[in-house]
């Protein structure tokens, strides 16, 4: 670990060890002495406020047993929170300020950073000028540098990402606004503001940035329509009645698929089981119809045996109990 991680770790632990201070503070403010006012109560509750007994109560639960860096913190500056606590609360109220900042020296006043507590890029009062996160802000690490927020961009997080625009300037502020979807750089909000534009955007008469129609140009496989969308463009399956299609559903083939016949439109399934001429010809041997095709099965109290539908043998608890599923032949691409 770094020094200037060793710094950050350091404040992160002295700035907890106030937090449970004033927890402490807190869950003890209110000490429960069993009765009403009476004047001897309020006697041993004033002195309870500032008591050693108080103290040694929230000094207990300043750290957790497992987290050594608190440990170790609290053990070795026990005096000072004794001083503080005994001696100086009431001039410096602020226990973060006088302990972790003044004091032990491991945190540095919000806005600047840095051994020296320097201040941030942007000044101490809004650094990165409220648009991004100071390295090391709080602390005594870091080096001050700005990690803007993802509209801002430069040393000081004044300038505009691209996609965004200024919508408001000055030496103090900047208010950065998203562009339109169309633009990748823009010096406005609409269409038309649009310096450059995105990928799936085209520039038209008007100079404004429209949305390319990728489909023009035919970029999809035979057997899927293309679907263009804002910026972009996507392709789909078409339905399974069709061979090549312009859109969705079957009312937009090209040519029906086998089994399949235009009516209405539409490319319907033809059900073969219902033409006059007979497709399944065997003996004992029932036409079933699918979506596109249709197959032939054994008859109830028949099973396939060599392509030939035989009649089922059953013995004993089989004639009570079995029921036999048909068997069939798939004719998929009639």
């Amino acid at each position: 670990m770094g020094a200037g991680e060793r710094r950050r770790l350091a404040c992160t632990t002295c700035r907890g060890i106030v937090d449970r201070f004033n927890q402490g503070l807190a869950d003890t403010a209110k000490k429960n002495f069993g009765g009403g006012n009476t004047a001897w109560e309020e006697k041993t509750l004033s002195k309870y406020e500032s008591s050693e007994i108080r103290l040694v109560e929230i000094t207990e639960n300043l750290c957790d047993s497992s987290n050594f860096e608190c440990n170790n913190m609290v053990e070795e500056h026990e005096e000072h929170i004794e001083k503080w606590w005994f001696k100086l609360k009431k001039k410096y109220p602020d226990l973060f300020k006088w302990f972790c900042i003044e004091t032990l020296e491991v945190c540095c006043p919000p806005g600047t950073y840095g051994p020296d507590c320097l201040a941030c890029r942007g000044g101490s009062e809004r650094p990165c000028h409220g648009n991004g996160r100071c390295d090391g802000d709080g602390t005594r690490g870091g080096d001050g540098t700005c990690s803007c927020n993802k509209e801002y961009t430069g040393e000081f997080c004044l300038d505009c990402s691209n996609g965004y625009y200024s919508s408001l300037r000055n030496d103090t502020h900047s208010v950065c606004t998203a562009c339109h979807t169309a633009c990748k750089t823009c010096t406005g909000s609409s269409n038309k503001d649009c310096q450059d534009c995105k990928e799936g955007w085209i520039k038209n008469e008007e100079t404004a940035c429209v949305d390319l129609d990728e489909c023009a140009s035919s970029p999809c496989k035979d057997e899927q329509y293309c679907l263009n969308t804002d910026g972009s463009f996507s392709c789909k399956a078409c339905d399974a009645s069709c061979v090549g299609c312009t859109g969705e559903g079957s009312d937009k083939c090209k040519t029906c698929a086998s089994g399949y016949t235009k009516e209405d439109e539409k490319c319907t399934d033809t059900d073969e089981c219902n033409l006059s001429e007979k497709v399944c010809t065997k003996e004992n041997e029932d036409c079933v119809n699918t979506p596109g095709s249709y197959k032939c099965v054994c008859s109830e109290g028949f099973e396939d045996k060599d392509g030939t539908c035989v009649q089922t043998v059953k013995t004993g608890k089989e004639v009570e109990t079995e029921t036999t599923e048909p068997s069939h032949t798939e004719h998929e691409d009639l």
